[in-house]
């Protein structure tokens, strides 16, 4: 009897090592398949003439002309010149948008999330990782960019998660053969998992069933974490004031070099911002506090109550990447709808925020219809479209580069058949950096092999 069973468990094992292998396969053949991959298009001079340009900063121009010439809009209005060997784009019954903006994803660090571990960069060991940099795990080639540009966004920040203290966010183009032609801010913000109060079971806090936690041992458990974090960052004070001493002083102590620590330099400073991840508005008040005590430049990532702390964010000039349109309420007994109206309560209470999808890869390209999700709930159509476009370009400091079609600014844009906040809207033309991409992917590949079948 126990033979038989040993032989039926190794027929298990043996089937589903093999039903991983095929999955790997099939996986890895997806990714060296060239039509998965990011192609990047081509550069040129373009105009596209007689379309509804929405600038987002300004006026929409009902019926006008943009231009495009190395890499940047050289022109837009409603009288504008076509220069002479430009390459047309008829624009009637289009309407031009700047491109979206997500400023909150994974893309380009995940790739296939179950069974093929080594495709998956989010997360370093430990809980101290500053020097990490999301910049270096980014895959151009990931099949994710192709389906998320091909519904029109075209930059998104791309962050580690893992650890107390998990690495450096990037800003990137969703277009380029490498992580340099991709690369609009190379190292963003600091992501900073904040520490809070969890009352419910599981791993540590983190759910997946187990007792709840009595609320007195959550907020001890909180302050140990919060505790360590200030720790870290009084260390890396004192490692950078003993530094700058030795570097004038040669006669001080040497100063081993810390690569944590020195990556910490610019948003310790404040010269660069830091990321912290907290939703409940308990934790996102601790977050204000802890910015006001260090010093530093700050966002809350998440922000499921930001709204209702929003004198402390205003205060301490914190911005909000708001990734929660599309969550269940927190309680039970909220509003269904509390966390759609969120944004346009932060719109009115005069916070500065965006909306990001917060996803790892694939709800990325349904951004648009998360602000037009908001808009029906509170917030202007106007500001929903600027949550996604010129907001989220100023959350990222990159607002004098994107977000909105104005001369000078890179060429990143939309042209669609609708309101690009509709889900009926189809995308038509999309320019990354003035190259023209193609809006082929491996959603468009199975459609078309698969529509005319009967």
């Amino acid at each position: 009897m126990k033979a038989k069973l040993k032989s039926q468990k190794a027929k298990y094992f043996f089937y589903l090592c093999l039903s991983v292998f095929i999955c790997g396969s099939i996986s890895v053949k997806a990714q060296n398949d060239g039509a998965e991959q990011n192609q990047t298009g081509r550069a040129g001079t373009f105009a596209i003439v007689g379309a509804r340009i929405v600038t987002v900063s300004g006026a929409v121009i009902e019926n006008g002309t943009v231009v495009i010439q190395n890499g940047k809009i050289s022109a837009v209005g409603a009288t504008v010149s076509v220069p002479s060997g430009a390459e047309k784009i008829d624009g009637k019954g289009l309407s031009v948008f700047p491109g979206i903006i997500d400023a909150g994803t994974n893309i380009g660090l995940s790739e296939i999330g179950q069974g093929v571990n080594a495709s998956v960069d989010v997360a370093e060991v430990g809980t101290m990782n500053a020097n990490a940099k999301a910049i270096k795990g980014v895959n151009p080639h990931s099949v994710y960019v192709n389906v998320t540009r091909a519904n029109g966004i075209t930059t998104v920040m791309s962050f580690p998660n893992g650890g107390l203290i998990a690495g450096q966010g990037t800003v990137i183009n969703l277009n380029g053969s490498t992580q340099d032609e991709m690369a609009v801010v190379r190292e963003f913000g600091l992501v900073i998992n904040f520490p809070r109060i969890a009352t419910f079971g599981g791993f540590g806090g983190g759910g997946f069933g187990g007792p709840p936690i009595e609320f007195s041992e959550a907020v001890k458990r909180r302050d140990t974490q919060l505790d360590e974090l200030k720790k870290l960052f009084t260390a890396a004070q004192n490692y950078l004031r003993a530094r700058d001493a030795y570097a004038k002083d040669k006669t001080l102590p040497y100063v081993a070099s810390d690569v944590r620590f020195e990556a910490m330099e610019p948003y310790m400073r404040g010269d660069k911002p830091i990321i912290f991840t907290a939703e409940r508005e308990r934790d996102i008040r601790s977050v204000a506090k802890f910015v006001a005590e260090m010093k530093v430049k700050g966002i809350v990532f998440g922000g499921e109550e930001a709204w209702k702390a929003a004198d402390e964010l205003k205060k301490n000039n914190i911005s909000v990447i708001y990734t929660n349109v599309w969550a269940l309420p927190v309680q039970d007994d909220d509003p269904y709808d509390e966390l759609f109206e969120a944004p346009g309560k932060m719109q009115a209470a005069g916070v500065k925020y965006c909306i990001a999808s917060g996803s790892e890869n694939a709800v990325v390209r349904d951004l648009p219809y998360q602000a037009g999700m908001a808009a029906g709930f509170g917030l202007s159509k106007e500001d929903a479209l600027k949550s996604v476009t010129l907001y989220a370009a100023q959350v990222l400091g990159v607002d004098s580069q994107m977000g909105s079609i104005e001369t000078g600014k890179m060429a990143n844009l939309v042209v669609a058949d609708g309101d690009i906040l509709d889900a009926r809207t189809n995308v038509k033309y999309v320019f990354i950096g003035g190259r023209i991409v193609p809006l082929t992917s491996r959603h468009t590949d199975l459609f078309n092999s698969f529509k005319d079948r009967k």
